[in-house]
């Protein structure tokens, strides 16, 4: 479930809702058109094109075509999620969604006859379970579900809703769910339409809750991840205080630990019955299609579905909140304050006007949040998002303490905003500089078929009005200050909140859902009648289209810097780059005078007023640091550039010491290295780079505490003022020629004639890896998390292909060996996944790379699994087969295009390679042998010595027990992050 969810609001009249003037602009009108028989309405100046249709049987379909690339976006929604589970099984529509990749009864089986009656015998069984108390007979039961569904398995074929997909160049293959909608997302060729439609139309048409125990396991996975993330115990905390009377709040979208371990097969087919239905499901593409053409194959396929009226969700009104609701929740992580406001729901004015009230707050640059807390670094970070739901909508705050501070003063900061919003303290031009942002948003949002089909499908499920939501930036450039001062006073007080303190402290309250017994099952290997019907079906060849580097990148010079540029002939945007072969490796206090800029100003403007310059433009910039590369970015609109630029140069030329603002710098930076060691996922960054380079590697490579105390704003400075001496080359995409750009950029990109040396590079050296090795970190947590690390040789260019296909065939995706084994069959992790990584640059080593996230207790039987894999590769022509027709289908419907094109030469020139190597990998990939993979599996896996990085909690995992893996190594959170 994605958390952060910020849904465009619609803007319609309900009792209770605030009022102002929010008039509809008029040219963002309904209208109606019928073609090729079929009747669609559309809104006038819809950038995006959307036609909407609605099927005789009552399904939405909503079609964008864009023929910018040979691909389409679709999602399959339905509007329901978990806020319609049932009360005693929640969860329920979340494990329905993982249900949905297990088949029908004409795909996901070698035999459906024999296989359901022992399906049907599952079902007594999972009842009888459902029903059972005394624990002894629920064992047992168990044990003979596990039993029985072992049986069944011999005929099921797991994952052959994915390897269909991938058969057909799909990528992307997922779901997911939420409160209000679940959602099937694929990303196909556009040739591929026919075979899409017939499997989906299939999908729905009759599912099967096969192989359910092992799925189920996976669930229970991931409400264990979900316990180790503190964030997700704060949102959820924060629901339950703002809604008790709605299923925002009465329950998670991943269910109770009671209702998962006591699951209803009858309670899931009621589920899908109920809200599967056309005239609560939406069909949405968009992307290189006719849509008179696809209208007709969507109706065909979906034809047999029958409507059926779907129960209303009917919830308790809350109570107005009189004073506030203070929860605490405890985890590892670093603390932090989060704060809710409770509005209404998505199809009120309200909604729409936290929109523009969320952008005054928090807008990444000249919000009252961004210039008051972050920027004036009076809080690590802080922010504040709209969080837009059907019934109600919510404003949240959250902050990050700096060092030293308490909790209380990141909440007392964080309502001195809202105070400010109460008495209109911000700035006259703030809401038209939104309006400017979200203008060049919509252009944004609008180059790329993938965002056009998800805002069209989150308006579908949300049930809004769309020309609402496309008139947005036209509507909200009529509001006036008043109308904040007004809103805030009536939502956002002093006393109308809900605050989560996320504390740290062990959370004795977490109970996992504790591992049953379950017996591998059988990994068929042949494919259904259904899936080569299929693969029968006629389509047209895509024909791919390399990247030219000679012809797709227009060249010059600047003088002594470089010029490569890509125009823009679609819109209006820009996005320019400043990038230096230089990065960390070179001087450590690179980044750090990088991250400084952020808070500087010069001698006739400050900080804050180059933030709101910058936004008023509607230009944002940045500046980031890699261990070898450095990149200055500058994007916004066209009409905008000489004076983004200019803006831009001006700072990096003229900033100032300021003394104040590194003090609070230096305490920042103290923070966030201290927070850094309370993050699992920094501390396995830090375990792969100690495997991959040994105890001095890239990511210890920072300022020690003493370095860090000693230097000065000066030197920071300095360094900034040097930037553009040293050699660097421009890279642009957007509207103007290589002449224009030149004439645009010589008087403010001011170069001298000859670039200064650049400082020496550090060195890192991969190390070899001569034995079994065990890296362990310490971290309070359920879950413990493997990675198997080891250094190949240099870069070899005539292994790419293979590299490809090997990658798709052993551990890539959902169809994949890995996936296959570790999960679907033994029911071992959530998470898994393994790989052959080639490097960036030719002078350095490929790496082998392996992953599992499980429960502490099953870490033991994951290693052996996973290690059986290494040693060992299956071997599947079918499987092969499908890695195969992946690869060749997505290669040849993928584009490189924009400055993905100029991207794609340097990292081609770092490996010296002076051609698109996407055309060795697609002529060569599909003559290769399953002899070939596995000749290449036993030169670079088999039998070899790996570095476990191994991240979990030692109370749970003993030493004596990990030594068996190798030379085992405890290390300190200094050891692994330097300081």
């Amino acid at each position: 479930m994605n958390f952060i969810k910020n849904v465009t609001a619609a803007a319609l009249i309900v009792v209770g809702s605030f009022q102002f003037s929010f008039a509809q602009d008029s040219k963002y009108q309904w209208k109606e058109n019928t073609e090729g028989g079929y009747t669609y309405k559309y809104v006038t100046n819809d950038p995006s094109g959307a036609r909407f249709y609605t099927l005789k049987n009552g399904l939405t379909v909503i079609l964008s075509p864009n023929k910018k690339k040979p691909r389409i976006q679709t999602y399959i929604a339905t509007k329901a999620g978990s806020k319609t589970d049932p009360s005693d099984h929640t969860g329920l529509a979340h494990y329905l969604e993982h249900m949905l990749f297990k088949g029908t009864d004409k795909f996901g089986s070698l035999d459906w006859a024999k296989e359901k009656p022992l399906l049907d015998q599952i079902d007594a069984l999972y009842a009888q379970y459902n029903e059972t108390t005394d624990e002894a007979k629920r064992k047992e039961i168990y044990k003979e579900i596990d039993r029985m569904s072992g049986e069944a398995s011999k005929y099921a074929i797991p994952n052959e809703y994915d390897k269909m997909m991938a058969a057909m160049g799909a990528e992307g293959t997922n779901a997911f769910t939420s409160f209000e909608q679940t959602v099937y997302v694929e990303d196909i060729p556009s040739n591929a339409v026919d075979k899409y439609l017939a499997v989906q139309a299939e999908r729905f048409r009759n599912p099967i809750l096969r192989l359910f125990h092992t799925e189920l396991e996976a669930v229970y996975e991931e409400k264990n991840r979900g316990l180790d993330e503190d964030s997700r115990k704060s949102i959820e905390t924060m629901f339950a205080a703002l809604f008790p009377n709605n299923n925002y709040g009465k329950q998670t979208t991943i269910g109770t630990i009671e209702h998962l371990r006591n699951p209803s097969l009858k309670a899931i087919r009621e589920y899908y019955t109920t809200y599967y239905v056309p005239n609560n499901m939406g069909v949405i593409m968009s992307g290189d299609f006719d849509a008179n053409t696809v209208i007709k194959k969507i109706d065909q396929a979906f034809a047999y579905m029958k409507p059926k009226a779907v129960p209303a969700y009917v919830y308790g009104k809350e109570t107005e909140i009189k004073a506030p609701i203070v929860k605490e929740v405890l985890g590892p992580k670093p603390e932090n304050v989060m704060i809710g406001f409770r509005f209404p729901g998505a199809a009120t004015k309200d909604a729409q006007m936290l929109e523009l009230v969320g952008n005054i707050l928090t807008n990444g640059s000249a919000g009252l949040i961004d210039l008051d807390l972050v920027k004036s670094q009076k809080l690590l970070s802080a922010y504040a998002f709209p969080y837009i739901l059907k019934d109600y909508s919510m404003l949240i705050l959250q902050g990050n303490p700096t060092q030293g501070q308490s909790l209380d003063e990141v909440r007392s900061l964080l309502l001195a905003e809202l105070a400010k919003l109460r008495n209109g303290d911000f700035s006259d031009d703030l809401i038209q500089s939104i309006v400017n942002n979200e203008k060049k948003n919509d252009i944004s949002q609008n180059e790329e078929y993938s965002s056009r089909a998800n805002n069209l499908m989150d308006n579908f499920t949300s049930e809004l009005d769309w020309s609402t939501t496309i008139s947005y930036p036209d509507v909200i450039s009529k509001i006036t200050k008043q109308d904040i001062v007004n809103f805030a006073k009536k939502y956002l007080n002093d006393d109308n909140y809900v605050i989560v303190y996320k504390r740290k402290g062990e959370d004795k309250s977490i109970v996992k859902v504790e591992k049953p017994p379950i017996t591998p099952i059988t990994l068929n290997k042949d494919v259904s009648p259904f899936v080569k019907q299929v693969n029968a079906l006629a389509e047209t060849p895509i024909a791919p289209l390399w990247v030219n580097y000679t012809t797709d990148i227009k060249k010059g010079n600047v003088g002594p810097a470089e010029l490569l540029s890509v125009q823009n002939k679609d819109n209006s945007l820009f996005r320019m780059y400043y990038h230096y072969d230089m990065g960390k490796w070179n001087n450590k206090l690179l980044p750090v005078a990088a991250g400084y800029l952020e808070y500087l100003g010069t001698k006739d403007k400050s900080t804050e007023e180059f933030s709101k310059q910058f936004y008023k433009l509607a230009s944002s910039f940045n500046v980031s640091t890699a261990n070898e590369e450095t990149y200055i970015t500058l994007d916004g609109l066209n009409e905008n550039f000489e004076a983004s630029v200019a803006l831009l140069e001006n700072l990096l030329k003229n900033c100032e010491v300021d003394e104040e603002a590194l003090t609070a710098y230096k305490a920042k930076l103290k923070k966030s290295r201290a927070n850094a060691k309370e993050n699992k996922s920094a501390i396995m960054a830090g375990l792969r780079s100690y495997a991959q380079y040994g105890a001095q590697n890239p990511f210890n490579n920072v300022l020690s505490d003493q370095e860090l105390d000693k230097l000065t704003a000066k030197q920071l400075v300095d360094i900034l003022h040097q930037m553009v001496n040293y050699k660097h080359r421009v890279l642009y995409y957007g509207p103007k020629s290589v002449a224009q750009l030149q004439t645009s950029l010589k008087p403010l990109h001011i170069v001298p004639a000859q670039f200064t040396a650049m400082p020496a590079a550090a060195s890192f050296t991969a190390v070899n890896t001569t034995q079994n090795q065990v890296l362990f970190a310490n971290y309070d947590m359920k879950q413990a998390e493997v990675f198997w690390f080891r250094n190949s040789e240099k870069y070899n260019v005539a292994e790419a292909p293979t590299v490809s296909l090997f990658n798709n065939y052993f551990g890539g995706g959902m169809g994949s060996v890995v996936f296959q084994t570790i999960r679907e069959s033994k029911a071992l992790a959530y998470s898994t996944y393994a790989y052959f990584g080639l490097p960036s640059k030719k002078e350095n080593r490929s790496i082998v790379g392996a992953y599992v996230g499980t429960q502490a207790d099953k870490i033991k039987e994951a290693v052996v699994g996973m290690n059986e894999l290494l040693n060992v590769l299956p071997e599947s022509e079918n499987a092969l087969s499908n890695a195969k027709l992946s690869l060749a289908k997505s290669l040849a419907s993928e584009r490189i295009t924009q400055d993905g094109i100029i991207f794609s030469y340097l990292a081609a020139k770092k490996l010296g390679n002076t051609t698109d190597i996407r055309k060795n990998v697609y002529e060569q990939a599909p003559k290769l042998t399953f002899t070939n993979l596995k000749a290449f599996h036993t030169k670079e896996m088999s039998k070899k010595p790996y570095v476990y990085c191994i991240v979990g909690n030692e109370s749970s995992l003993k030493e004596s027990e990990l030594a068996q893996y190798g030379t085992f190594k405890k290390l300190t959170l200094e050891e692994i992050f330097g300081y």
